[in-house]
């Protein structure tokens, strides 16, 4: 089998269309041309071919999860799970026959070696996954310690990681319960609704009590 020609996707200028004997076998990204030293003209074995096939696969998947890690950060867990769903096969319909068909997901060699890839680069780090949520959390609405705790437990980030950055966020539940008896309070006509929302959020009743009195003493 031989290389018999390269060209750029249409669609996306980044990736190479691979031809094996004058057919459309697979693509690569420009990088990836570059690093395995892909020629025109070159001779594969079936092995040969077959790396060149998973390297394929692994590229593009290192983009899609890129892409998903660059929108905003995720947990190593969410990570993984992206990975996870893109190795399970799907089921399509043919659009020249109608008919339902399976198309297989990605090995799990493959999503493993884009996830350490990920790890590697540092767009999969629980560490600043925690930092970034504990503030956008808190710029976005009122929320409580407790709640930031249990949500990040929830995405799988280490009980150590999530003490240590809560531990010096200068935001408290005071600060917190001001801003949101501050946007919401006219909402509720009924204080006891109104305190069952805010214990919902994870703030304690006293601390509800104290900063609703609070309000009342100042209005």
């Amino acid at each position: 089998m031989k290389i018999t020609a390269l060209t750029a996707q249409q669609k996306d200028p980044d990736r190479v269309n691979v031809m094996i004997d004058g057919k459309f076998r697979f693509s690569l990204d420009i990088v990836q041309v570059g690093d395995l030293g892909i020629k025109v003209g070159q001779e594969l074995t079936d092995q040969e071919l077959a790396k060149l096939e998973t390297e394929s696969q692994f590229g593009k998947l290192y983009v899609q999860t890129l892409k998903y890690c660059l929108r905003r950060p995720h947990s190593m867990r969410e990570v993984r799970d992206y990975l996870y769903r893109k190795t399970l096969s799907r089921k399509y319909k043919s659009k020249k026959t109608g008919e339902l068909k399976e198309r297989p997901g990605i090995s799990g060699s493959v999503a493993d070696r884009v996830f350490d890839r990920l790890v590697e680069r540092g767009y999969a780090d629980d560490e600043k996954f925690a930092r970034f949520w504990i503030e956008s959390r808190y710029q976005r609405k009122g929320v409580s310690r407790r709640r930031l705790h249990s949500e990040l437990l929830s995405k799988g980030v280490d009980r150590s990681i999530v003490e240590k950055y809560l531990s010096i966020t200068d935001r408290t539940d005071t600060d917190e319960l001001q801003k949101i008896i501050a946007k919401k309070q006219q909402r509720y006509a009924d204080e006891q609704k109104f305190i069952q929302y805010l214990l919902r959020q994870g703030f304690l009743y006293d601390d509800i009590k104290q900063a609703l009195d609070a309000v009342r003493e100042d209005g």
